[in-house]
């Protein structure tokens, strides 16, 4: 039996291109959307044949309408994805993960969809007090980035409500592993600190290197989305998506010296605005309904990711 067809938008970039591969490895027919400006077709090198690449933008209404013809279910990955970026250009930000979204939801639920599963992110929080963090609080971010966020999390749900369109948001944390690129001005701090100690390299800390953050590999969080895609209980929820242990960016910093065998005392320079304290996720929901947790430790993960990185030529 042929599978359904299932759309990702973003699906050349980091996130997206493992929940490709994740699908076409259980056989499922996959179409692509992106405008090719973060992700690359090399990220689905051994897969690209049995992949639809679509290249469009989800800021242009008619490329969602066409790239959601006949299709079961929308991984919804495509984003402005930077919160420092989102603060110096809300714009943009706004007009990607805001209109986009839009543009996205009104799109499947014209073309029939039967499920959209929506990334969304630790950054609809905010810098709150309840550590770890479950879905019930109330949002609270602090950068544009959050508030498309929270924005998109809502409006699937409107959706869902007014016109039978299933939804599921996932709030992801902070996603690591092979194929995020270290090269970007907002890079994430994991391929960051790794590719520097590769190259023999001090990373910089922004502030005392003390604030915490929740790290889940990314093969985990595809397995998440498929999850959230096929069961029914999930249905209208907003789950968080996240390994459920805190570790210090100091902690970070030293495990990755020990993975890479090099590196000394890393530099410490100001606070960033917009960084958030703390950051954990309750993932008890994600237990619950989806039956998730976490299978890659964070050791492991990041002896993956570096080993990936070693294989990538240095710029």
């Amino acid at each position: 039996m042929v599978s359904a067809l299932a759309l990702v938008t973003g699906g050349l970039g980091f996130i997206g291109s493992h929940v490709v591969r994740a699908l076409v490895a259980e056989g499922t027919p996959v179409r692509v959307l992106d405008n090719g400006s973060t992700g690359s077709r090399e990220n689905l090198a051994g897969v690209e044949r049995s992949v639809e690449v679509v290249e469009g933008d989800i800021r242009n209404a008619v490329a969602c309408s066409s790239a959601c013809r006949g299709v079961d279910v929308v991984y919804h990955l495509a984003a402005y994805i930077s919160v420092p970026g989102s603060i110096q250009d809300p714009i943009l930000s706004d007009a990607v993960n805001i209109g986009g979204t839009l543009n996205v939801l009104m799109a499947a639920h014209r073309a029939r969809v039967r499920r959209v599963v929506f990334s969304s992110s630790a950054a609809v929080y905010g810098d709150t007090e309840v550590v770890p963090a479950h879905e019930n609080l109330p949002p609270a971010p602090l950068s544009p980035y959050g508030v498309g966020k929270a924005y998109g999390e809502m409006m699937c749900r409107v959706f869902d409500v007014l016109h039978g369109l299933e939804t599921v948001s996932l709030r992801y944390f902070n996603v690591y592993g092979p194929r995020q690129n270290p090269r970007s001005e907002y890079a994430a701090v994991v391929p960051r600190f790794a590719s520097m100690l590769l190259a023999g390299e001090t990373p910089t800390i922004f502030g005392d290197g003390e604030q915490t953050r929740d790290f889940l590999f990314v093969e985990d969080v595809a397995r998440a989305n498929l999850l959230a895609a096929r069961v029914p209980e999930a249905r209208r929820h907003v789950i968080n998506i996240g390994g459920g242990v805190r570790t210090s960016v100091n902690q970070l910093h030293a495990v990755l010296r020990e993975v890479v065998g090099r590196g000394g005392d890393p530099i410490h320079g100001p606070e960033r605005p917009g960084d958030i304290r703390h950051s954990g996720a309750d993932i008890r929901r994600a237990q619950a309904l989806l039956g998730f947790a976490p299978s890659v430790s964070l050791h492991e993960g990041l002896a993956r990711t570096v080993a990936f990185l070693r294989q990538v030529p240095r710029a």
